[in-house]
């Protein structure tokens, strides 16, 4: 019998599912999820979810603290369905504020503990802005996971790994919109997608110069991206592509590995703050990419404190 395109991608990558939905977790085993507010979003409008919902917005003090203890309720379902990481993220509000990122992140966690869910299953997810990095950095000392997120360049990608991040999630989908938007009559598939490439480049430095930061490819527009990145640490999936590739057979070669690797860029001196915002400022792409990303973010951040607030008044 022919094997699935995704059964093979399970044999040299760590399949993670993109999601909040815990029908799809149970139905493709991943070994990890990841969550952000536009997937707690949707996962919050199902009816199931309504009258729990309206008890947490009833009982918290505020939208904030409504908002983490819902991240944590479906967190902590998913962690019993998952063996893995379960990534959690911080107020996309809080991306320019280190301090008070650093707060949040210590208050998920504490909430996980009290939910029954250790720290080591956890991976605080962060904007991949300066601030964000840094008080990544402080929380790996402290020893809680981070995941920086919203990645789009090589800057950030560096700047992860000097910080210690535990793991970094470069955006595909998102560089490959990009991209098309401006050359719309460019070939961007297969090897030739900039998402792809970006990500190839980060995980062959990575493996090149020894760093543990694990690469997890995210934001996928469609199934070949996927395939182009196999043999990547991670790959985040939404349940969408996950049932495509679960439905397809034939070969999937390995795309990416570690021992081929030796030819990338050698490790340089971590990044200053102003060296950081020069080329960032230099990549138009990931310069606007992580700004629009914040925004879109915060946009349905906006819609599910609305539905919480709505949902409160009503219990209330």
């Amino acid at each position: 019998m022919a094997r699935s395109l995704l059964s093979q991608l399970k044999q040299m990558t760590t399949v993670v599912a993109d999601t909040g939905d815990l029908d799809a977790i149970r139905r493709f085993r991943p070994h990890d999820a990841t969550t952000n507010p536009s997937l707690i979003l949707q996962a919050a409008q199902h009816e199931d979810r309504r009258e729990r919902l309206a008890r947490i917005a009833g009982e918290s003090r505020d939208l904030d603290d409504a908002l983490d203890r819902i991240a944590v309720d479906i967190g902590s379902e998913i962690s019993a369905l998952v063996p893995g990481y379960v990534s959690t993220e911080v107020s996309a509000r809080l991306s320019f504020d280190r301090e008070a990122t650093v707060a949040r992140a210590h208050s998920l966690i504490e909430r996980y503990q009290q939910a029954g869910v250790g720290p080591e299953r956890i991976l605080i997810k962060i904007a991949s802005t300066w601030e964000g990095i840094q008080a990544a950095s402080r929380l790996e000392r402290e020893g809680i996971q981070t995941n920086l997120t919203l990645l789009f360049g090589f800057t950030q990608a560096q700047a992860c790994a000097d910080a210690g991040a535990t793991l970094i999630s470069p955006f595909v989908g998102r560089i490959l919109d990009w991209h098309k938007t401006r050359d719309p009559e460019t070939d961007f598939s297969g090897h030739n997608d900039p998402g792809v490439i970006s990500v190839k480049k980060i995980h062959d430095h990575f493996k090149a110069n020894g760093y543990p930061t694990i690469v997890m490819g995210a934001s996928f527009r469609n199934a070949g991206e996927i395939q182009a990145l196999a043999g990547c640490d991670r790959l985040t999936i939404s349940p969408k592509l996950l049932g495509e590739l679960d439905e397809r057979s034939g070969t999937l070669p390995r795309q990416l590995d570690a021992a081929g690797a030796g030819t990338a860029a050698k490790r340089t001196a971590p990044l200053d703050e102003a060296t950081f915002r020069w080329q960032m400022n230099e990549d138009a792409m990931a310069d606007e990419k992580l700004a629009e990303g914040i925004r879109k973010f915060m946009a349905d951040q906006r819609r599910l404190e609305t539905l919480l607030g709505d949902l409160g008044q009503k219990g209330g």
